[in-house]
C-alpha cells in the first residue's frame, strides 16, 4: 500500500515509511519527492534494517574499500512475505518460513577469499506448514519448492506440523543478518580487510519500529530547518537521529 499511501500522506504531513521492495525504490522516491516538495513537507522512505541500516553499512563499506565485493546474508529468521506466500497455497492453514544463511558461504566470505556466490549458495529456506485436514501434502510441498521468485532458486525443506506445534515453537518473528564487504589495500593489494555488520533480532517488527522512531526525529528536525522533499537514510546525518545534542554526542560517543 505504501506506493499509494506515502505520496498521499506527504501532501499533508511529514512522513516516514518502511517501503522495502528494493527494485522499486527509485520510482517510489520520485513520487514521494514530488508530493513532499509541492506541500513543503519531508518524506523519509525505506527506513528499517534492509533497506535502512544495512544500506548505510553497504555505503560506508563501499566508500572505505572501493575495490572489493559486497555480500548480504539474511537470517536465521522468519520471512513474513515468504510465510504469507505459503499460506496462500490451497490446503495450507498456517505456515512459517525461515531464511537461513549457509555457513560455508559465510566462512568463505569472512576468510577474504571474495567468492562468487549464487542465490542457492548463500541461503537455504526451511518451511513449517500446518495443512488443512485431508489436504494433499505432496502437492503442497511441490507448490512450495517450485514457487518462482520465492523458493525455486533455493534448497528448500518442508516440514508438516500441527497448529499446536507451530504456536509453541514458531510463534515469534525473529530475524537478522549480515552485511559484509571484503577488499584490499596496498601497492599490490597485499593487505585484505573485512567489514562486517550484523543484527540478531528477537522481533523484526519491533526493531524496525525503533529505527522508524529514530528517523521521525530526523524528519522533525529537517522540517524545522525548512527542508522539504524525499530523503533516504543516505541523506541524513547521524546526529539527526539521536535524542542527545551535539555536545553530548561528542563527549560520550565520538
Amino acid at each position: 500500500d505504501l506506493p499509494g499511501q506515502t505520496p498521499e500522506m506527504a501532501a499533508h504531513f511529514n512522513v516516514i515509511d518502511s517501503f522495502d521492495t528494493h527494485a522499486n525504490i527509485p520510482r517510489h522516491f520520485e513520487a514521494v519527492d514530488r508530493a513532499a516538495k509541492e506541500s513543503g513537507h519531508v518524506g523519509i522512505i525505506s527506513v528499517g534494517w534492509d533497506p535502512g541500516m544495512f544500506s548505510l553499512n553497504r555505503l560506508y563499506a563501499n566508500a572505505i574499500l572501493p575495490g572489493g565485493s559486497d555480500y548480504t546474508f539474511w537470517g536465521k529468521g522468519v520471512s513474513q512475505g515468504h510465510s504469507d506466500a505459503i499460506r496462500r497455497i490451497k490446503g495450507v492453514k498456517d505456515a512459517r518460513q525461515y531464511t537461513i544463511p549457509v555457513e560455508a558461504a559465510l566462512t568463505a566470505v569472512r576468510s577474504k577469499k571474495a567468492p562468487e556466490l549464487t542465490t542457492r549458495d548463500k541461503h537455504t529456506r526451511e518451511c513449517f506448514v500446518v495443512a488443512e485436514e485431508g489436504a494433499d501434502l505432496k502437492a503442497i510441498e511441490e507448490a512450495i519448492v517450485t514457487m518462482p521468485n520465492y523458493f525455486a532458486d533455493y534448497d528448500t525443506t518442508v516440514h508438516f506440523i500441527s497448529q499446536e506445534e507451530l504456536m509453541r515453537d514458531h510463534a515469534g518473528i525473529p530475524h537478522g543478518g549480515f552485511v559484509i564487504r571484503t577488499g584490499s589495500t596496498g601497492w599490490n593489494d597485499e593487505n585484505g580487510h573485512v567489514i562486517e555488520y550484523s543484527l540478531k533480532l528477537d522481533s523484526n517488527p519491533e526493531f524496525t519500529a525503533s529505527v522508524i522512531a529514530a528517523y521521525a526525529r530526523a524528519a522533525y528536525r529537517l522540517s524545522r530547518e525548512g527542508q522539504s522533499g524525499c530523503k533516504t537514510v543516505f541523506d541524513i546525518a547521524p546526529a539527526y537521529l539521536s535524542a542527545a545534542d551535539g555536545a553530548e554526542l561528542r563527549k560520550h560517543l565520538l
